[in-house]
């Protein structure tokens, strides 16, 4: 099942005890995750569209710009900031980052905080 349109994703609570789940995002952001991951990850990205921080493809498999989904369909993707991503990984560890911080109100321990 497709967890990242599944409604009940909504009813996922994220611990934020839970570090070993953000170690298997950090060592794989793109590959294969556990049932438990996906189940985050799915909550992580489900909700309203509006305000949604998504990546933009900038150079097809070379280079990644974050953005946020706007609040009316048509608008402009306003750019979260200047970086410009070159790894697909580092673009999605960076995105969980932001919002691991903003569903959990917890900040990642130092060891979390880099990039890949």
């Amino acid at each position: 099942m497709d967890h990242t349109s599944d409604p009940n994703a909504m009813r996922y609570v994220i611990d934020p005890k839970r570090l070993d789940l953000v170690a298997e995002f950090r060592k794989s952001p793109l590959g294969v995750h556990s049932p438990e991951l996906r189940a985050m990850l799915a909550k992580m990205r489900w909700g309203k569209a509006q305000g949604r921080l998504v990546l933009i493809v900038l150079e097809a498999g070379k280079a990644w710009r974050l953005s946020r989904i706007p609040e009316r369909r048509g608008d402009p993707m306003p750019f979260v900031d200047d970086r410009i991503f070159t790894s697909l990984a580092e673009a999605e560890w960076h995105v969980f980052k932001i919002r691991w911080q903003a569903m959990t109100g917890v900040k990642l321990p130092p060891e979390y905080q880099g990039d890949l």
